[in-house]
């Protein structure tokens, strides 16, 4: 909510016009008590040294400062260039969050890979001073937390409070030396990407049960791997192999960008078309742009150059340069041959010392050895996530698409639609470019997905895969992730670590008052309407601009008819969408917003079938059991004249679940129509069964 005046909604502090932060206090002025708490899916970290207490003891207290100040420094660098956020400092022990205030969709894995940088720093210190003599024990958990969004960490505010922080603390108190542990739900979301070895559960002190926990290895040197057939993109496919066949028919390099939003199959779709080119005696050579640290401002083009040098993350640099040697003298005229190797040494950081005097020499010295290695075997270089990338890759990749000639060479991109933001322009003016939007799954095509999923199942698998389906929306890596979640808990499974995570790295990424009104949307449900938004006070926050930027977004959708006359209505697109941005919600803004949806369906509805049994829930939900009883019975009672019996009964429950035990009246009277409408509701089924009409005195 904006406020009107200028008093601090925390102290009540007034302010002048100007300020920013409240005087008194220094919270943000401008933002309502509370509107800056969320329930967030975050991944702690917690690193501690080993036997440093008792070292400490024998320590003067300034040695003991130079001994913590560069062991501080350095686990935080590693944290944040992870894309984390150091939250307190304890002493010897570092706690970092990941997933607030920002998620990034990926934050398990972050934190994974920050914990395994640590484990690295701090031996690297040890071997530069060997005085130093530290040990660690790392561990990561992810879990629910409330977040403080504007919590000031710098002053000592804890932005993260939940269980998750304890469970970690645990289990960092269960690690071996030097060794990092992980909890479940971490080891779920990233055991695709990180090796790691079982070990026995952690006996927890406060904890009921042990605590699963795994150990981390190392990031994994396999790349990702897809099971099961490739469903419903043959169409594109198709259009990549033609592509592929005029560059190879023609001598004619191209370059190809496949957009779509994240888990929708971009990277499926390469591997299938490395298939296919592969088959044609071309070779693949991919390389990825990471979001954090380990990429370079050419980083994907970095990886490739490895693979086709031979080189070997592992390889010390003179190793690493004799082979980019070796291989450029192979490859290029002896003329150019020193140059080339020198600059492709600056671009993968083999070479520190050097610099480029020009970036135009570096971009041909990268286009002589790009085209060598095209005329040596045509080749497809993909480029992964390239929405993250540096702007000197873009600028290099449009310059090779439009001056390379006469070669087999396809330049494949793979790209969220974030890249038209940073890059409106991509691809144009060039003669050989193609864009090749990816859409989410037709109806079937996500059925079929579902059902290969579940095939385990067996039981009810076609109404199992078709709610699936739908509430993926078509998404594959959705209907795999929430597949392997029914397998595993269930079909009443929570939406899965990872799939949460990146709808909530999407939502986090909006402005500030679309998200505002996608949350306030979600609390409604699936379908909300204008009206609503404006009663929880969004309307003052331009809720019609961030209605239309939503829809733009393909976020949510206007309907063409509204049940509510004279009101817009809307849908969310996915409910997972829905869904997600729900549980962002604090219990006491969602009780709020669930009044006053309650009150808004009151005042534009008749308060009759469907619309009665919504109200109900939402003064339930927004903790006005009494109320919600009401609209329940009132329910429940139009049911029954509608001869809905077994509809009447599950009704008359909830009413009944609601009333308190002190009322006994109510309560008996709502058992004795529960019981009616139950006895009922078998005659109607008993008849069905022969074949009879229920009589009307049932």
């Amino acid at each position: 909510m904006v406020l009107t005046g200028h008093a601090c909604s925390h102290c009540g502090q007034e302010n002048p016009a100007i300020a920013r932060f409240c005087l008194a206090c220094g919270k943000p002025l401008g933002v309502a008590a509370g509107e800056r708490e969320e329930r967030r899916l975050v991944s702690v970290i917690f690193v501690d040294l080993v036997d440093f207490t008792a070292r400490a003891e024998r320590l003067d207290p300034e040695d003991v400062h130079g001994l913590l100040r560069p062991y501080h420094d350095a686990v935080r660098t590693d944290i944040e260039s992870f894309g984390g956020h150091v939250e307190k400092f304890i002493g010897d022990a570092v706690i970092g969050v990941f997933g607030a205030p920002t998620a990034y969709g990926d934050d398990a894995e972050r934190a994974v890979r920050a914990a395994l940088a640590v484990r690295d720093t701090v031996a690297r210190l040890n071997r530069e001073d060997a005085s130093l003599d530290l040990k660690v024990r790392t561990a990561v958990n992810t879990g629910e937390a409330l977040v403080t969004l504007d919590a000031r960490v710098a002053l000592g505010e804890s932005m993260v409070a939940g269980d998750v922080i304890n469970t970690a603390s645990r289990l960092q108190t269960g690690a071996p030396v030097d060794g990092i542990l992980v909890g479940e739900e971490t080891y779920r979301a990233t055991r695709d990407v990180i090796e790691y070895e079982a070990v026995p559960p952690v006996q927890a002190k406060g904890k009921g049960e042990p605590v699963p926990a795994w150990r981390a290895v190392a990031v994994s040197a396999d790349e990702r791997t897809h099971s099961g057939a490739l469903v419903g993109r043959a169409r594109e496919l198709d259009v990549l192999r033609g592509i592929w066949q005029r560059v190879a028919e023609e001598c004619e390099p191209h370059l190809v960008t496949v957009f779509g939003p994240a888990g929708v199959g971009k990277s499926r779709l390469g591997l299938e078309f490395a298939s296919v080119v592969d088959g044609l005696g071309a070779r693949t050579v991919r390389g990825r742009s990471l979001p954090y640290r380990d990429s370079s401002a050419y980083g994907a083009l970095g990886f490739q150059l490895k693979q086709l040098c031979g080189i070997f993350e592992s390889d010390p640099p003179d190793v690493g340069t004799a082979k980019l040697q070796r291989r450029v003298s192979e490859l290029v005229d002896a003329a150019a041959a020193q140059s080339v190797a020198q600059h492709l040494a600056i671009v993968l950081g083999l070479d520190p010392e050097r610099t480029v005097d020009e970036r135009e020499s570096l971009f041909f010295s990268i286009r002589v050895f790009i085209e060598a290695i095209a005329k040596e075997q045509p080749t497809v270089l993909v480029f992964e996530d390239l929405h993250w990338s540096d702007e000197s890759l873009l600028d290099l990749i449009e310059l090779l698409a439009g001056r390379l000639r006469e070669i087999r060479l396809l330049l494949l991109v793979l790209a969220r639609p974030d890249l038209l933001e940073t890059r409106p322009t991509w691809g144009g003016g060039l003669a050989a470019y193609s864009a090749l939007p990816l859409r989410p799954l037709g109806a079937q095509d996500a059925r079929e997905l579902a059902r290969e999923r579940l095939a385990s199942l067996g039981a009810d698998l076609d109404e199992r895969a078709a709610k699936l389906a739908e509430a993926a929306g078509g998404n594959p890596f959705f209907i795999e992730q929430l597949a392997a979640a029914v397998r595993e808990a269930g079909d009443g499974a929570p939406l899965p670590t990872s799939v949460r995570g990146i709808v909530a790295a999407r939502l986090d990424a909006l402005p500030a008052t679309e998200r505002e009104v996608l949350l306030a949307g979600a609390v409604v449900g699936k379908t909300f309407w204008r009206g609503a938004l404006e009663r929880m006070g969004e309307g003052e926050n331009g809720v019609g601009d961030a209605l239309v930027a939503l829809e733009r977004r393909d976020l949510i959708r206007r309907d063409t008819i509204s049940v509510i006359e004279g009101d817009e209505q809307y849908s969310f697109n996915h409910v997972i969408v829905r869904d997600a941005a729900y549980e962002l919600l604090p219990r006491a803004r969602r009780q709020e917003r669930h009044r006053a949806t309650a009150s808004f369906l009151e005042d534009a509805t008749a308060e009759l079938g469907e619309a009665g049994v919504a109200i109900a829930r939402h003064w339930r939900a927004g903790g006005d059991a009494a109320r919600a009883s009401e609209y329940y019975e009132t329910a429940a009672a139009l049911a029954e004249r509608g001869w809905a019996k077994q509809r009447a009964a599950e009704l008359y429950q909830e009413a009944l679940k609601l009333v308190a035990e002190t009322d006994v009246e109510r309560r008996t009277m709502l058992r004795r129509r529960l019981a009616l409408a139950h006895q009922a509701s078998m005659h109607v089924w008993d008849a069905q069964l022969s074949g009879r009409a229920p009589s009307g005195d049932a």
